[in-house]
C-alpha cells in the first residue's frame, strides 16, 4: 500500500489538487470556490458581461497551468524546479500535477515520480534494485523520496579558495568523493581541470545557499541526511545503517542486519586496521557498562541540552558526532579540524551545506567536553572560538589533574598559569629509576584500558605498555605453593560476603551506615553459625590475603570504611580491559602534558581571595597573581588540614563533604637484586601473593611485583596496607627492607636469597604536599561527597583532583578527567 507521501496524482487526484490553492490553506481554497459558484449563480447582465465572465475564468485555468506551488505548508519555493530531469516528459519549471518537496529549493515532479515508479516505465529497474539493497541493510521505509535523496539529488561541494567559500552545485552525473571536497576551486571540472575564463568564483552564489542557515529551514527537511562512506561506518557495523546517520544503500558492514537480528544478544566488535584493541567509542548492540563509550544511535543528556534543536529528529546530530568520533580515534595524533572532517560528508542535496555549517558546532562541543582533541596534543591554533575561552586562570597543583586542566585550557586558548608547591610537576605521580627500571614510587598500573585517556596517551606517544596476566600464586610460609582450588574456593566466599554487604545496604540510609570491616565480620561468624562449615587454618589466612587487597583497594584499614558506600563507584560504568603496567611510568605521560605550559614551582600557595570581581592568589613566598579564575587540585587532606585559606570561607555544604571522605594511604618498596631468583619458580608471572602467617602481618608485603618480568632487570616491588602502614611509619628505611626480606626469604625457603643491592621505601604520609595516596568514603559519609567537591563556587573556584570524581576516585585516570571536566566547565561559566 503507498503511503500518502508516495501516492502519485492520478485524474481526479490531479483535479483535486487544481482544486486548491496551492501554499493557501483550506479555508482561503474554499474561499475562492465559492466566489466562482456565485458568479455562475448570479444573474448577469446580458450579452458581453456573460463573456467577460467566462473569458476571466478561462485565463485564470490557464494561468493555474502555467505553474504550481509546492503543496507543503511553509515551504518558500514559489515556481518549483525539478531537480531530477529523468522522465521525457519532466516538467522541469513548468507545471505538474504535484510537486514532491524534499528541502526549500528542492524538489521533483510527477512526471520524474511515476519514471521510477510505475513498473512499466524505464526508471522502476533502477528504483527496485536500489530498494532491494536498502531494505536489506537498513531500517527506514525504502521510499521514493528517500530513493531521489539518496540518488538523484545533486551534491553540492564549497570552494577551498580562503577568499570565496561559495558553495557550487555539481552537476547530477557528478560524484563527490572526499578528495575533490578538499581540493575544489570554483569552475573545476571533475577531473580536476580549471575552466579556462572568467574568474569563476566571482559568479553569484545559488540564493537558495542563503536560506539553509536559516532556523526553519531544516524543519522543513523532509528527511534526515544519511552519509555515505562515513569514517564511522567500520565502527558501526553492527547497527542499521540508517538508525546511526549513514545511508544502507551506502553501507559495507562486515556484519548484516538479519545477523543482529538472528542473535540479538551477540556483541560484535569492530575490526579495524591500525587502531589501537582499546579505542571502542562506541556501544555495541546489546552492550552496556563500559566507561566514556557512547550510544551511536541516540543523543546523551548534555548532548540534547546543548543542541535542543536535533530533540524530535536527531539523525543529523549522530551522524556528525558519530563521524567526528571515528576520525579522531582513527588519528589522534594530529589534531581534528572542521575540514578534515566535513570532506567526509558525503550526502546529496543542500542538506551537506547543513551538516558543514553544523559540523564547527558539534566539534567545538565535543572538543570542550574532552571528547575529542586531547590528551598530550598540543596545538597552534585555538580550538575553540573567543566567545568559549576565559580570559585567564590560576591552576594550584601539578599533578594529573592541573596538568590536564592546564592543556586543555591552552589548547582552547586561555592564559594559564600552574603554581607547584614541590620543586617537581607530577604530585603523587612520582617515577624513580635508581634501580635500573622505572619504579613507581606512586602510581605506575593502569586499571581497565578500553577507552581509557591514559591509553590514549600512550597511543598519542607511541608508547607500549606490558599487560598484566591474570595468573598469581599464593606462597604461604616456609615456600609452600597454595592449592588453587582454595584460592579459588575462598575467593568465592570472600565476594559473597561482600555480596551480602550489597544487600544489607539497599535499604540503609547514611545514618545506618557502620564499618565494612565489622559489617564483613558480623556476614563472616553468621554464615558460618548458619551452614556448619568450618573454614581451616589456611583458608583463614587466604581470607585474610583477600581482605588486605580490600585495605589495598580502599588505602584504609576496614574500621573506618563505609559499608554502604565503600565501592559507591560501581554503580558507574568503569573501565573495561586490559590492567597493564606502565613501564616508562605515568611521568612521561605528565611531563609531555606539561610541554609549553607556564608552571611555577616552589610556589605553595596559602591564600586565595574571590571576594571581589578577580580572584586573588597568594603564595607562602611573598608572590601574588590575579585571574578570572581560579582551579584547586590540591590532594584532600590539605583541603581536611586548611592549609589554603579562602576568603571568603568555602560553603559548609563544600566542607562537609571534604571531611565526609577518609584520606587513605598505602606505601611501596621496591627492591633491585643481582639476579632473578624467583624466575624459577614464579615461571614468567607479573606477580606473586604472599599468605599472611597471622592477621596482625595481613597488608604487609601482601604481593610482589616483577618490574622487568619480560626482560633481565632484577627488580621487585610490593605494597604496604592497612595497619601495616602505621607499623613502618616510624621504621627506618633499612629495617622496613629487612621485615620485607624476611618475607622473601620464607617464600623461597628452599633456595638463597640474596641481599638487594639498591631499594627504596616511600613515605606518603610524610611528604608534606601529599599526606595521602587516595581517598575513600568514610563511615556515615556517600558517594555524593565526590559530587559536592566538584562544584565550583560562584563560578570562580573550581576543584579537580582524584577525590571530586564519584565515576572514578583513587585513579591518576580519574585525576585526569576530572581536570578535562573542569576545564570544560570553565569554558561554560
Amino acid at each position: 500500500m503507498l503511503s500518502d507521501a508516495d501516492c502519485p496524482g492520478n485524474a481526479s487526484g490531479a483535479r483535486r489538487a487544481r482544486k486548491r490553492s496551492s501554499g493557501e490553506s483550506p479555508g482561503e481554497g474554499q474561499t475562492l470556490r465559492s466566489s466562482r459558484r456565485q458568479k455562475r449563480t448570479n444573474n448577469p447582465p446580458p450579452g458581453q458581461s456573460k463573456r467577460k465572465a467566462t473569458d476571466t475564468e478561462e485565463e485564470d485555468d490557464q494561468s493555474e497551468k502555467k505553474y504550481r506551488k509546492c503543496e507543503k505548508a511553509g515551504c518558500s519555493a514559489v515556481y518549483p524546479v525539478c531537480f531530477a530531469s529523468a522522465s521525457e516528459r519532466c516538467a522541469k519549471n513548468g507545471y505538474t500535477s504535484r510537486w514532491y518537496h524534499l528541502s526549500c529549493g528542492e524538489h521533483f515532479c510527477n512526471e520524474c515520480f511515476d519514471h521510477y515508479y510505475r513498473s512499466h516505465k524505464d526508471g522502476y529497474e533502477t528504483f527496485a534494485e536500489w530498494k532491494k539493497v536498502w531494505t536489506s541493510n537498513g531500517k527506514s521505509e525504502p521510499s521514493l523520496k528517500a530513493f531521489m535523496a539518496d540518488q538523484q539529488l545533486p551534491f553540492w561541494v564549497q570552494c577551498t579558495k580562503p577568499d570565496c567559500r561559495k558553495w557550487r552545485q555539481m552537476t547530477k552525473e557528478a560524484q563527490l568523493t572526499p578528495a575533490l571536497a578538499v581540493t575544489y576551486r570554483c569552475g573545476m571540472k571533475y577531473n580536476n581541470i580549471k575552466i579556462e575564463g572568467p574568474d569563476q568564483c566571482s559568479q553569484p552564489e545559488d540564493l537558495r545557499v542563503a536560506e539553509v542557515s536559516d532556523s526553519w529551514w531544516h524543519s522543513m527537511l523532509i528527511l534526515p541526511p544519511l552519509l555515505k562512506e562515513s569514517p564511522a561506518s567500520p565502527f558501526l557495523a553492527a547497527y542499521y545503517p540508517d538508525c546511526v546517520g549513514m545511508s544502507p544503500s551506502g553501507s559495507s558492514s562486515s556484519v548484516s542486519s538479519s545477523e543482529v537480528k538472528a542473535d540479538p544478544h551477540r556483541t560484535v566488535h569492530p575490526q579495524i586496521s591500525g587502531l589501537s584493541q582499546y579505542f571502542q567509542p562506541f556501544y555495541q548492540p546489546n552492550e552496556c557498562g563500559k566507561a566514556l563509550c557512547v550510544r551511536p544511535d541516540m543523543m546523551e543528556l548534555d548532548e540534547l541540552y546543548e543542541f535542543p534543536e536535533f530533540s524530535r529528529d536527531p539523525t543529523m546530530y549522530l551522524a556528525l558526532r558519530n563521524l567526528i568520533l571515528a576520525s579522531w580515534h582513527r588519528n589522534c595524533k594530529k589534531v581534528l579540524t572542521a575540514e578534515k572532517c566535513s570532506q567526509h560528508i558525503i550526502v546529496r542535496g543542500l542538506v551537506r551545506v547543513r551538516c558543514v555549517q553544523e559540523l564547527g558546532r558539534v566539534l567545538h562541543f565535543m572538543t570542550k567536553k574532552g571528547l575529542v582533541n586531547t590528551g598530550v596534543l598540543r596545538v597552534e591554533r585555538p580550538l575553540l572560538p573567543e566567545g568559549y575561552r576565559s580570559k585567564n586562570v590560576i591552576i594550584i597543583g601539578a599533578g594529573a589533574s592541573g596538568l590536564a586542566a592546564a592543556r586543555q585550557l591552552q589548547n582552547f586558548g586561555t592564559a594559564v598559569v600552574v603554581l607547584e608547591a614541590r620543586d617537581r610537576i607530577g604530585g603523587r605521580v612520582w617515577d624513580d629509576t635508581s634501580l635500573g627500571v622505572m619504579v613507581g614510587r606512586g602510581a605506575q598500573i593502569v586499571n581497565g584500558c578500553v577507552n581509557n585517556p591514559i591509553a590514549l596517551m600512550c597511543e598519542q606517544m607511541d608508547i607500549k605498555m606490558h599487560k598484566l596476566g591474570e595468573r598469581c600464586e599464593l606462597f604461604q610460609k616456609g615456600g609452600q605453593a597454595t592449592d588453587p582450588a582454595i584460592d579459588k574456593r575462598m575467593d568465592f566466599h570472600f565476594n559473597a560476603i561482600l555480596d551480602v554487604v550489597s544487600e544489607w545496604r539497599k535499604d540503609k540510609s547514611q545514618s545506618q551506615d557502620t564499618p565494612l570491616g565489622e559489617k564483613v565480620q558480623e556476614v563472616k561468624k553468621n554464615f558460618l553459625q548458619e551452614s556448619g562449615i568450618q573454614f581451616s587454618e589456611l583458608e583463614e589466612k587466604v581470607l585474610q590475603f583477600h581482605l588486605s587487597n580490600l585495605e589495598f583497594a580502599c588505602g584504609s584499614t576496614l574500621d573506618k570504611v563505609s559499608a554502604r558506600s565503600w565501592d559507591h563507584n560501581e554503580f558507574f560504568a568503569q573501565f573495561s580491559g586490559d590492567h597493564t603496567l606502565l613501564t616508562k611510568g605515568y611521568y612521561a605521560l605528565l611531563h609531555k602534558l606539561a610541554e609549553g605550559l607556564d608552571i611555577c614551582t616552589n610556589c605553595p600557595v596559602e591564600a586565595i581571595d574571590y571576594s571581589g570581581e578577580t580572584v586573588k592568589v597568594k603564595s607562602s613566598n611573598g608572590s601574588q597573581w590575579t585571574a578570572q579564575k581560579v582551579l584547586v587540585t590540591v590532594p584532600l587532606i590539605l583541603l581536611q588540614k586548611n592549609l589554603i585559606h579562602f576568603n571568603p570561607p568555602l560553603p559548609e555544604r563544600k566542607l562537609k563533604a571534604i571531611h565526609s571522605l577518609g584520606a587513605g594511604i598505602i606505601e611501596k618498596i621496591a627492591l633491585q637484586f643481582p639476579c632473578r631468583f624467583w624466575d624459577k619458580k614464579i615461571q614468567g608471572a607479573d606477580y606473586f601473593g604472599n599468605i599472611p602467617p597471622v592477621p596482625e602481618k595481613r597488608g604487609m608485603f601482601s604481593v610482589f611485583y616483577d618490574l622487568d618480568p619480560q626482560g633481565k632487570n632484577a627488580v621487585l616491588m610490593s605494597v604496604i596496607s592497612g595497619d601495616a602502614v602505621a607499623a613502618v611509619r616510624d621504621m627506618e628505611e633499612k629495617d622496613v627492607v629487612n621485615e620485607c626480606m624476611k618475607v622473601l626469604r620464607e617464600l623461597f625457603k628452599e633456595q638463597e636469597v640474596p641481599e638487594p643491592v639498591n631499594y627504596f621505601v616511600t613515605h606518603w604520609s610524610k611528604d608534606v604536599w601529599s599526606q595521602m595516596s587516595y581517598s575513600f568514603v568514610k563511615t556515615g559519609g556517600s558517594g555524593e561527597a565526590y559530587d559536592i567537591l566538584a562544584e565550583d563556587v560562584q563560578g570562580k573556584v573550581f576543584f579537580a583532583g582524584e577525590a571530586t570524581n564519584r565515576h572514578f576516585p583513587q585513579t591518576v585516570t580519574g585525576a585526569y578527567l576530572s581536570g578535562v571536566r573542569e576545564a570544560s566547565k570553565m569554558t561554560a561559566v
